[in-house]
């Protein structure tokens, strides 16, 4: 009995020893590659008050007309060219007038028409800003710096976090007096790119700045404890 009694535990403490979870080491790696912008995206767009709807959508209409036209005079590709929104909505006047349900009165229309474009070309930009000002543009929703071809500064960005983690984890587990397994899980925390500084000024000639674009990345990796 007692012979039997060894070898259960024997097996228990086996069993027990094989559940027991191995060490883990959790960090967090951060990434970032700096990159000169190739491309800008403008978003802007034509604003008319009017006191009917259709005054004021035709105002628009001929205004924004008149700003596709400059941009591709401008060397914009048709293509770079799209509408993003299409608003016409009531402006109603500051006092309500008198009546039971004190209803609000209509005083005019607003229409907006909002435009997205890419400009490839940056030492065009300040004079394509410039034209469609000049020619009717006069909603200005802000300018963002990118890349046509993102996808290597991204990589490097994802390489430079796994570095960053790696670093992170052999100074963690030194300072601990652990040895480094094997890794467990990667995870990519996402990234993104940060536009550089922007300088505009409604001018008759648009100077700006494109600065560099910030691309970053975040991975958190979990390591085995030996």
């Amino acid at each position: 009995m007692s012979r039997l009694i060894f070898v259960l535990a024997l097996v228990w403490a086996g069993v027990a020893a094989a559940q027991t979870p191995e060490g883990r080491l959790t960090v967090t790696g951060q990434g970032s590659v700096t990159h000169a912008p190739d491309m800008a995206t403008i978003n802007l767009g034509v604003a008319a008050e009017a006191p009917s709807a259709a005054e004021a959508v035709e105002e628009t209409s001929v205004a924004t007309s008149r700003v596709l036209s400059r941009l591709v005079e401008a060397g914009v590709a048709a293509s770079d060219i799209q509408t993003d929104q299409l608003l016409l909505h009531p402006v109603y006047a500051d006092r309500a007038v008198d009546g039971p349900a004190r209803t609000p009165e209509i005083e005019r229309f607003r229409a907006v028409n909002r435009l997205s474009v890419r400009v490839l070309d940056l030492q065009s930009l300040g004079g394509v800003l410039d034209a469609v000002v000049t020619d009717g543009a006069n909603v200005f929703d802000g300018l963002r710096f990118g890349l046509q071809e993102p996808q290597p500064a991204e990589d490097a960005a994802r390489v430079a976090a796994v570095e960053d983690a790696m670093r992170k984890a052999r100074i963690i587990a030194g300072a601990a007096e652990q040895e480094l397994g094997t890794i467990v899980s990667i995870t990519e925390n996402g990234g993104g790119g940060q536009p550089g500084p922007v300088m505009m000024e409604m001018a008759r000639s648009v100077p700006v700045a494109e600065g560099e674009i910030d691309v970053s990345a975040q991975v958190t990796v979990v390591f085995a404890l030996e």
